[in-house]
C-alpha cells in the first residue's frame, strides 16, 4: 500500500523540484523531475503520510508533516502527529498532536513561520476528542484546539484564502468505522469559516447559504 501518493509539494519556481508523501512509505524529495528520488523519513517513528507542507520561501528547507493517511480506508494507517524539519529533511522535531492520528491538511501562514493551521480527522476505528482544526502560534511548541464539533466529526481540510490569510474555511467530516462497517458522512459534516485566523469559526454551509 506504500504506493498510494497522499500528498506533493512542488516548488513553483523550479517544478523540477518537489516533495512526495506515501500513504505508508514515508517522505521522498527529488531535484530531477523524478528521476531520482531520496528518503526523508526513513528514520522517524512513524512512515504513514497524511499531508506535507514546504515552505518554499526558505528554499524549500522547512517542511510540516502530518502523519496518518486521511482517507479512511481499511488500510489506512495511523499516524504520531506533527514532524518538522529546518535543514530539508535531514533531521526531524516532534510537534504534537499525539492523538489526532490521520491528518488532512497542513496550511501555512504566508507570512509567519510560526502560525500554521492543523485538519485533524481522529482517530478511525474509534471516537476520540483530539479532532478538527488545530492551530500553533508559536512554530508548534503548543497547539489550540480552535474548531471541535464533536468526538465522531473531525477535519479533513483547511484552506487559507489567498488576499486574507485570516479568513480559513474548514471542512468537518463526520464518520465511523468499523472492521464491518463504514458510515461515509453525517449531518455535523459541514464548512466553516473564520474570519479572525482560525480563532473562531461559523457553520457556513448550513440550508439558507445552500438555498442562496
Amino acid at each position: 500500500m506504500s504506493a498510494r501518493v497522499a500528498d506533493v509539494d512542488v516548488n513553483n519556481a523550479n517544478p523540477t523540484e518537489f516533495y512526495v508523501g506515501y500513504a505508508s512509505g514515508g517522505l521522498w524529495k527529488t531535484t530531477n523531475n523524478g528521476i531520482s528520488f531520496s528518503p526523508l523519513f526513513d528514520n522517524e517513528s512513524v512512515m504513514t503520510i497524511g499531508d506535507i507542507a514546504v515552505d518554499w520561501k526558505t528554499g524549500g528547507k522547512t517542511i510540516w508533516v502530518g502523519t496518518g493517511e486521511s482517507i479512511s480506508s481499511r488500510s489506512s494507517y495511523s499516524g504520531g502527529g506533527m514532524f518538522k524539519s529546518d535543514d530539508g529533511g535531514k533531521s526531524w522535531q516532534y510537534k504534537g498532536l499525539p492523538e489526532s492520528h490521520h491528518i488532512g491538511e497542513i496550511a501555512l501562514h504566508p507570512t509567519d513561520p510560526n502560525t500554521v493551521w492543523v485538519a485533524a480527522l481522529g482517530h478511525l476505528y474509534s471516537p476520540n476528542k483530539e479532532r478538527g482544526i488545530f492551530k500553533t502560534s508559536d512554530g508548534g511548541k503548543t497547539w489550540r484546539n480552535t474548531l471541535n464539533v464533536d468526538e465522531n466529526t473531525g477535519a479533513i481540510d483547511v484552506k487559507i484564502d489567498p488576499s486574507n490569510p485570516n479568513v480559513l474555511y474548514a471542512a468537518m467530516w463526520y464518520k465511523t468505522r468499523r472492521a464491518w462497517n463504514f458510515e461515509e458522512g453525517g449531518q455535523s459534516s459541514g464548512i466553516y469559516k473564520s474570519t479572525d485566523g482560525g480563532e473562531t469559526w461559523t457553520l457556513a454551509s448550513n440550508d439558507n447559504n445552500i438555498r442562496q
